[in-house]
C-alpha cells in the first residue's frame, strides 16, 4: 500500500500538495512536523505536514520528500485549525499564514550552488571575460553561491552569465538546503581529569613554575570552583585571573584545561526573587469580581477603565489565578514601546515565567521563545508580545488579555494574512476553550457595539487609582493667537506659560505631534515647486538630523537641496511641522532643560524604545516630544503637562474612522498627565476649538462620542453596522489599472448592487511606482459573510483569467480598518 502526505508550502498557492512517503516514514510523521520537499523544477521548500493518507493525487505524480526535519511536531493541531480559519476569513492562502506564523529560522531555504562541470574540458579562449572570472574562481573553490558570483564580476544581474556558462557545459547548478537556526553555545572551562588530584596538581604547579601567568590562571580556576558549584565560563575565568585570551588558549593547547559547551537561551531573566503583587483598591477589587462573574456567561469581557485607573494590576490578579491552575497566559500589546515598560513590571511579579515575543527580536531569539512555549516550559507561562504572538504554539492556554484593544497597530496591512490580532485572539481563545479580556480607556466602536448586542460582557472602572483627578483639559485657539501675534513658532503664549510653570515645579512634559521629520513640505518661494518622490505621489519630508529629504512610503531619500530644482532660486521655505521641528523649537525656548524625541527615526534599534523610556522615567529628560507611540498606555509618574501641538490634522483625515481615532488618540495622550497626586493638565492647540470631538475629549465623554459616531455609521452603512471588504488593484501602467478596476467594479456590482463603492483613487494614488485603485464592498448584517467571500473569490478567478489583467495585482483586505 502506498503512503502519502498533504503539506502546507510557505508560498501563496491555493491547494495543499501531496508527496509520497515510505511506510516507515508514515509511522513516524505526524501533522505539524516539518519536511523538506522538492517543488517545481529545482526549488526545495520547508513544508508543514497537514495529514497522512493512502490516496494518490489524480492530476500529477507525487514526488518523494527530501528529508524529515523534526523529531516531533513544532506546530500544534489548534494552530493548524487557526491557520485554516485565518486563510478562510481573511481571504488568503494557508501558505501566507504559515509564512507569517513561523519564525524565519524555521523555514529552510534552498541556496543555489554553482560548481565546475568535471566531465567537460573547456577552452579558456571560448569564454568571455566575465565567464572566465567565474570559471577561474571554480578552479580554486569547489562551489560558489549566487552572492559570491555577484561579488566576483561586480554586477547585480549575473543570471545571463550563468545561463551562458550552462549552455557551454562549463558548470553545473544544484540546490543545497541549509538550517537557519543555530543554538547559542556558551564556552565553559574545567581542569583536565589528571590534574584534579592533589598529586596531579602538585606536578602541574611545578611544570608551570616558569609561566607565572598561566599558574595564576589555574589558581584562579581553583578559587572559583571552591566558591560555586556552577560551571565556570571562560569569560569569568579571564576576568578573575586578569589573563588575556592567548594565555588561556595556551593552557588548552598544553592539555591543562578542558573546554566544553552548554546550550543556553539568548533571552533570559537575571532578576532577583519575585515580589508580591499590589493589593487592589475598592474599584479594582469590584472590577475583578465582575470580570470573573462575566466569564460565567460570556467568552469575551471588555474592561473599560479610564486612563490610570490601574487596569494592569487587575490583569496581574487574573494572571496569578490562571498560573495557579498550571495554564499559560497570552498578554497582547499594540506597540513594542509598551512591552519594554510592562516587561519589567511583570517580571517583578512573575520572574522568569515571563517571555517576550515581538519583531525587534532576532530570528534565533524568536525560535527559542517558540520552543519554550511549545514545551510549556517554566520560562514561558506568561507571553507578552505584539500582534504576531497569536501565532505561538500554546499547549494549555488559560487566558488572553488584549490591552489597548482599540489600537490600529493590531491590524496587519501588508503582507498577507491581513489579520486583526484582537479578533484572531478571540478565535484562538475559543479554540482553546478559554476566556478573553479586552482592555481600554477608549474602546473601539466594534467592541462596544458587541457589548450592546450582548455578545461581550462589560466591566467599568470610572475613577483613577488613588482617586487622582482626571487631567484638566484646556483648548487653545491658535487661529485667534496668530491674529493677535501671540505665537512663537508653533507654540502659543499659553503653552509657553504653562510649560514654564511645570518645569519650574520640577515636573516633566510630553509634547505630541503626529508627524515625524522636520517639515512635510519644502517649497520654493519664487516658483512654488516642491520636491516630490519619483516613486510615489507624495512630497518629500525634510529630516534635519540627516539633512535629507525622505519619502515615508517607499524610503527614497536625497540630500536637502540648496536651491530650487525647477527655477534655481535659493529661497526655499518649509511648510508644516513634525517632531524634529518641535524638538528644535523646544531647545530654543527652554535652553536650560533637556529634551528628547521618540518617533520611528529614534527607535530603530532593538533597544531604541527602552533607552528613551528609561531615560525619561529616570528624569534625565524634562521634555519628551513624540508621535502616537507616546499615547499607548505608558506610565510616567512625574508628567504633569501634556501638550498637543495641532489636533486638526487628526480630525481632517480622509477616513470614516477619523473622528473615533482622534477621540481615542487625544484621550490616551491626555491620560499620560498627572498619574500620581497632582492633577495633570492638558493643552490642545487647535484652529477649531468648538469641534464636537474636542469638546467630548475635554469633558471625557465617551458615551456622547459613541452615540454620535454610531448614528453616522448607521446612516452611511459603515462598520460595525456593516462589514467592509476592500479590494486594491496595483499596476505600474495607469491605464491598465483603470480598465481592470472598472471591469472588476462592474462584475462586483452585478452581484452586490449598490453595496459596491468605487473604483476610486486613494489619497496617495501611486506608491513605489505602482498606481492604486480601491473598491469597497459593504456587507449588511443579514448577508452571509461566507457567501459574500465565495462570490468575491469566484469573481477574482474570472478576473485573473482575462489575459490583459493577469499582471494587475489584487489585494483583498477583510475588515480593512
Amino acid at each position: 500500500m502506498l503512503h502519502f502526505i498533504d503539506v502546507i508550502l510557505p508560498i501563496p498557492v491555493e491547494n495543499l500538495f501531496t508527496y509520497e512517503i515510505t511506510e516507515a516514514e508514515s509511522g513516524f510523521l505526524k501533522p505539524g512536523m516539518r519536511v523538506a520537499v522538492p517543488f517545481g523544477k529545482t526549488k526545495v521548500y520547508t513544508a508543514i505536514v497537514k495529514n497522512t493518507h493512502h490516496n494518490p493525487p489524480t492530476v500529477y505524480e507525487a514526488k518523494q520528500i527530501h528529508q524529515i526535519l523534526d523529531e516531533y511536531p513544532i506546530v500544534t493541531d489548534i494552530q493548524l485549525k487557526l491557520w485554516d480559519w485565518m486563510a478562510n476569513y481573511y481571504l488568503c492562502t494557508v501558505g501566507d499564514v504559515m509564512r507569517a506564523a513561523l519564525p524565519n529560522a524555521f523555514i529552510l531555504e534552498s541556496e543555489t550552488l554553482i560548481s565546475k562541470n568535471t566531465k567537460q574540458i573547456i577552452n579558456d579562449s571560448d569564454l568571455k571575460d566575465d565567464e572566465f572570472l567565474i570559471y577561474e574562481a571554480l578552479h580554486h573553490q569547489s562551489s560558489l553561491r549566487i552572492q559570491d558570483i555577484v561579488d566576483i564580476v561586480d554586477k547585480k544581474q549575473v543570471f545571463p552569465i550563468i545561463k551562458r556558462l550552462l549552455e557551454k557545459g562549463a558548470i553545473v547548478v544544484e540546490e543545497e538546503v541549509f538550517e537557519k537556526y543555530k543554538p547559542k553555545l556558551v564556552k565553559y572551562v574545567k581542569l583536565k581529569e589528571q590534574h584534579t588530584t592533589s598529586e596531579g596538581l602538585k606536578i602541574l604547579m611545578e611544570e608551570l613554575s616558569r609561566a607565572p601567568k598561566q599558574r595564576d590562571v589555574v589558581m584562579s580556576l581553583f578559587q572559583l570552583t571552591a566558591k560555586t558549584k556552577k560551571p565556570i565560563k571562560v569569560s569569568e575565568l579571564a576576568e578573575a585571573s586578569g589573563a588575556s585570551s592567548s594565555i588561556i588558549k595556551s593552557l588548552f593547547d598544553k592539555s591543562v584545561l578542558d573546554e566544553y559547551f552548554i546550550q543556553t537561551d539568548r533571552v533570559s531573566y537575571d532578576g532577583e526573587a519575585v515580589e508580591a503583587s499590589k493589593s487592589l483598591n475598592v474599584a479594582q477589587t469590584e472590577a475583578l469580581a465582575q470580570i470573573q462573574h462575566s466569564f460565567e456567561s460570556h467568552q469575551v469581557t471588555l474592561l473599560h477603565g479610564v486612563t490610570s485607573s490601574g487596569k494592569t494590576e487587575v490583569y496581574v490578579k487574573l494572571i496569578e489565578a490562571v498560573l495557579k491552575t498550571g495554564k499559560q497566559v497570552l498578554y497582547l500589546l499594540p506597540e513594542i514601546a509598551l512591552t519594554t515598560q510592562l516587561v519589567t513590571r511583570l517580571q517583578n511579579y512573575f520572574g522568569d515565567q515571563v517571555a517576550v515575543f515581538h519583531s525587534k527580536y532576532s530570528a534565533h531569539e524568536r525560535v527559542e521563545v517558540w520552543n519554550n512555549v511549545l514545551s510549556n516550559s517554566e520560562k514561558a507561562q506568561v507571553i507578552l508580545g505584539a500582534r504576531s504572538s497569536v501565532f505561538l504554539p500554546f499547549k494549555s492556554l488559560g487566558l488572553i488579555i488584549v490591552d489597548e484593544e482599540h489600537e490600529q497597530s493590531f491590524k496587519q496591512f501588508d503582507p498577507a494574512p491581513r489579520y486583526h490580532a484582537r479578533d484572531t485572539a478571540v478565535v484562538l481563545a475559543h479554540l482553546h476553550g478559554t476566556k478573553t479580556v479586552l482592555g481600554s480607556a477608549t474602546p473601539s466602536l466594534e467592541s462596544y457595539f458587541n457589548v450592546q448586542q450582548g455578545k461581550y460582557g462589560l466591566v467599568e472602572i470610572t475613577k483613577r487609582y488613588n482617586d487622582v483627578l482626571m487631567p484638566k483639559i484646556e483648548l487653545v485657539d491658535i487661529k485667534d493667537k496668530q491674529k493677535r501675534k501671540l505665537m512663537k513658532g508653533h507654540f502659543s503664549d499659553r503653552m509657553i506659560e504653562v510649560m514654564t510653570e511645570t518645569l519650574e515645579e520640577g515636573h516633566q512634559i510630553i509634547l505630541f505631534q503626529n508627524r515625524r521629520g522636520f517639515s512635510p513640505i519644502v517649497e520654493c518661494k519664487t516658483c512654488g515647486h516642491s520636491p516630490q518622490c519619483p516613486n510615489c505621489d507624495v512630497s518629500l519630508t525634510y529630516h534635519s538630523y540627516r539633512n535629507q529629504l525622505r519619502c515615508h512610503y517607499c524610503g527614497y531619500n536625497m540630500a536637502m537641496q540648496l536651491k530650487c530644482q525647477a527655477c534655481g532660486d535659493t529661497a526655499l521655505d518649509s511648510k508644516g511641522f513634525g517632531t524634529e521641528q518641535i524638538e528644535e523649537e523646544v531647545k530654543t525656548l527652554f535652553p536650560n532643560y533637556k529634551s528628547g524625541r521618540m518617533d520611528l527615526d529614534t527607535t530603530r534599534g532593538k533597544y531604541g524604545y527602552e533607552k528613551i523610556i528609561t531615560a525619561f522615567e529616570q528624569q534625565e529628560m524634562d521634555i519628551l516630544v513624540g508621535t502616537q507611540m507616546l499615547t499607548k498606555g505608558l506610565d510616567f509618574r512625574n508628567v504633569a503637562l501634556v501638550g498637543i501641538m495641532n489636533a486638526d490634522n487628526l480630525l481632517n483625515f480622509p477616513d470614516f474612522r477619523a473622528h473615533e481615532r482622534s477621540y481615542q488618540l487625544l484621550s490616551q495622550v491626555s491620560g499620560r498627565a498627572g498619574r500620581t497626586e497632582k492633577q495633570g493638565q492638558v493643552l490642545i492647540q487647535t484652529y477649531n476649538p468648538y469641534h464636537n470631538i474636542l469638546q467630548q475629549v475635554s469633558t471625557n465623554n465617551y458615551a456622547a462620542m459613541y452615540k454620535e459616531q454610531m448614528d453616522d455609521r448607521y446612516n452611511f452603512k459603515y462598520p460595525p453596522v456593516y462589514r467592509l471588504i476592500k479590494i486594491t488593484l496595483k499596476h505600474k501602467d495607469f491605464n491598465r489599472v483603470n480598465i481592470a478596476s472598472q471591469w472588476l467594479g462592474k462584475a462586483l456590482r452585478q452581484v452586490f448592487g449598490d453595496y459596491v463603492l468605487g473604483p476610486e483613487d486613494p489619497p496617495v494614488s501611486r506608491i513605489r511606482n505602482l498606481f492604486h485603485k480601491n473598491i469597497l464592498i459593504k456587507v449588511p448584517q443579514k448577508q452571509s459573510l461566507g457567501g459574500t467571500k465565495k462570490a468575491i473569490v469566484r469573481i477574482n478567478n474570472s478576473f485573473n483569467s482575462v489575459k490583459d489583467f493577469r499582471s494587475v495585482r489584487l489585494v483583498v483586505n477583510v475588515d480593512a480598518y
